[in-house]
């Protein structure tokens, strides 16, 4: 049974999602513009195997309200206070897209568990001086644009994903919740300031990720192209999960493989 808990952080509250399990304690960080329930088909595959802890970010979703400094410096706050609320000395940490680069940097500035990076958190190539929104609309394309759009009511919004190709032809009550988790009334909840600060971090100072890898073929709008060919993984214990892309890596045929790597590092 998913639970909601708000954790103190410094500037307020951080809305964390878990579902409790029988197993050890993991915290899973979402994408750029996502939120906790894009874990939701992971945690049900897991089936209570592991304690599956999911922040809404700062900036997004729950913890839309909580103020800057944004980046992924007040991300590994976040996370470390997340892990002392519940008493764990070394989390276990698993991060997808943005989330991927979250956990890495945790992992570089504290001793932590095991980590797990799906579809992220090997750099980017990005040309040196390029305008973050640039590169935003570059990488992530429609989930940028929405950032700036209104909509008249839920249906309107869930018609927006619809639109894509990676989401729309994988459709699910799952995926509607959690885009429904997004929407303010008027339009996304991200906090666009956070959205940049959280970029710049991201794609202009990668750290070296030395973590395991599950990767997607395909990108965010399905095309045949993903954030990450074979090249660019030279030298990184790098699995490629087949059919999918960038979000039903995690948010649809590839939930079960997740879930697998998540259970097979943690035991």
């Amino acid at each position: 049974m998913m639970e909601e808990i708000d954790i103190a952080v410094t500037g307020g509250k951080l809305r964390v999602v878990s579902w409790p399990g029988d197993g050890p304690v993991v915290l899973a960080v979402h994408g750029i513009t996502a939120n906790a329930l894009s874990w939701t088909s992971v945690a049900r595959e897991l089936r209570g195997r592991v304690h599956l802890i999911a922040p809404d970010l700062r900036g997004r979703a729950g913890s839309a309200h909580l103020p800057g400094p944004f980046g992924m410096a007040a991300h590994i706050a976040d996370l470390i206070a997340v892990s002392d609320h519940f008493g764990i000395e070394r989390p276990a940490l698993v991060g997808h897209s943005m989330g991927a680069f979250v956990v890495a940097v945790t992992a570089a500035a504290h001793d932590v568990g095991p980590v797990l990076m799906v579809d992220g958190g090997i750099a980017l190539p990005v040309p040196p001086g390029i305008d973050i929104d640039t590169a935003l609309h570059a990488v992530i394309g429609p989930a940028m644009r929405r950032l700036s759009m209104t909509f008249s009511d839920e249906t309107a919004y869930l018609d927006y994903f619809r639109q894509n190709p990676a989401l729309g032809d994988h459709w699910t009550p799952e995926l509607a919740a959690y885009i429904l988790r997004d929407f303010t009334g008027t339009g996304s909840s991200c906090n666009i300031d956070a959205i940049r600060a959280d970029a710049h971090d991201m794609l202009t100072n990668p750290i070296p990720a030395p973590h395991p890898l599950l990767w997607a073929p395909r990108g965010l709008m399905d095309e045949p192209r993903g954030l990450y060919q074979h090249e660019q993984l030279t030298g990184v214990d790098a699995e490629l999960i087949p059919d999918v892309n960038h979000y039903t890596i995690l948010q649809g045929a590839g939930a079960r493989r997740v879930a697998e790597r998540i259970i097979s590092l943690t035991s």
